[in-house]
């Protein structure tokens, strides 16, 4: 049985509006929700909200078939199901969960806003958006990993200090997962524990190789419609 398409909903995934709201969301989220106002847990909660409507949009758009959809809807009900529970009964058990859930949802809707940007056809407006809102994706993806290593593992990462207080743990993390995305550095945020160490090695790598691999898929398929039209 195949999804039956919310024109609304279909809309989000399949017209240039859709992906340059995720865009301006992640914009607010990353330069002025996270670090001016990360420590106000009920904002950030909203925000969340909002991804979830996208994410739905994403699996019941793109689904080719409702079982399948629904199948996929169970990532993000846990997540928010173990948000939830975490709030009133924090414990070992749901604070693992929640790091994997939220590192699946995140991979989730990378995959997703992915699978529209290397789809066949000519490169437009609609394709670019969508390569900076993964590129996006990525670095909160990152930044959700360091956050927990550095919340539980002591020494994990060292801070240096300064004289300007930070918002919140997340606004720093999310400033070091987009320097070290683009390999710029600056040495405030150090990792120390090998595990940090491994995933910001990979994070460089991620940062260097997704550009080179997505502009020769973008210039690729640029080069078949073209060839195709004449």
């Amino acid at each position: 049985m195949t999804v039956k398409k919310n024109r609304f909903l279909f809309g989000l995934w399949n017209k240039e509006s859709g992906l340059s709201g995720m865009l301006i969301l992640l914009f607010i989220m990353h330069f002025i929700a996270i670090p001016f106002f990360g420590s106000y847990p009920h904002f950030m909660i909203v925000l969340n909200i909002f991804w979830m409507l996208f994410l739905f949009a994403g699996i019941f758009s793109l689904s080719k078939h409702t079982k399948q959809a629904f199948l996929i809807s169970v990532i993000p009900i846990l997540f928010v199901l173990i948000q939830w529970i975490d709030y009133f009964n924090r414990n070992i058990i749901i604070l693992f969960a929640d790091l994997v859930l939220s590192v699946a949802v995140m991979a989730l809707l990378i995959i997703l806003v992915l699978k529209k940007v290397l789809e066949p056809g000519p490169v437009n407006t609609y394709r670019i958006i969508g390569s900076i809102v993964v590129y996006m994706l990525m670095v909160h993806f990152w930044c959700t990993l360091y956050l927990f290593l550095f919340r539980h593992i002591e020494g994990s990462f060292n801070i240096a200090d300064s004289q300007f207080e930070t918002n919140s743990d997340q606004a720093s993390f999310m400033y070091f997962s987009y320097i070290t995305m683009t390999s710029t550095g600056y040495g405030e945020i150090v990792p120390l524990h090998p595990v940090a160490r491994s995933l910001v090695q990979i994070e460089v790598l991620t940062g260097v190789l997704y550009p080179v691999i997505l502009i020769g898929r973008l210039v690729s398929d640029a080069n078949f419609s073209r060839d195709k039209q004449k």
